[in-house]
């Protein structure tokens, strides 16, 4: 890092964030296998692993991203060259602000999606009750239409016609 401090000062930029942000992108990726690990010890495990192993691979993975974030936050402080200033304190309140808006973004896609799944199951209802509705109607077309087979069977019978 103290190599690329020497240079020209837009290079620095651009390759201290390429290689912050790979430590990022690595972060992410162990954050949501996290994630993930987390979300299936809610449902029923149906694998070969034991829970013994399956908690030591969470603990392990959870080890694993607090050392990256220590490691992140070192090289913000203590390598960034100062013409970065507060770097770590600046990605703090980024990353902060960031999370905030995909907190509301995430609710707003709850929300549409509650609201198609919704829309899905009324238009369901409906079609199953215009299905009702055409079925009685048919029904009692047949109906009518046999009754006046029988009336016209019954009257050719009585008639002898």
């Amino acid at each position: 890092m103290q190599e690329i401090a020497k240079a020209d000062p837009n290079d620095v930029f651009t390759q201290i964030g390429e290689q912050l942000g790979v430590l990022m992108d690595s972060y992410d990726a162990i954050g949501k296998l996290f994630i993930t690990e987390e979300a299936q010890a809610k449902t029923l495990y149906k694998g070969d692993e034991s829970i013994g192993r399956r908690a030591l691979k969470r603990v392990l993975i959870r080890a694993r991203l607090d050392a990256m974030f220590a490691e992140l936050r070192e090289m913000m402080v203590y390598q960034a060259p100062p013409e970065l200033g507060a770097l770590w304190s600046k990605f703090e309140d980024m990353w902060q602000t960031i999370v905030a808006e995909q907190e509301v973004a995430q609710q707003v896609e709850n929300r549409r999606v509650q609201a198609e799944q919704w829309r899905r199951k009324r238009q369901l209802e409906e079609r199953k009750a215009q299905a009702m509705w055409v079925g009685a109607v048919v029904f009692i077309l047949l109906w009518a239409v046999w009754l006046m087979v029988l009336v016209k069977n019954s009257a050719t019978l009585l008639l002898g016609i």
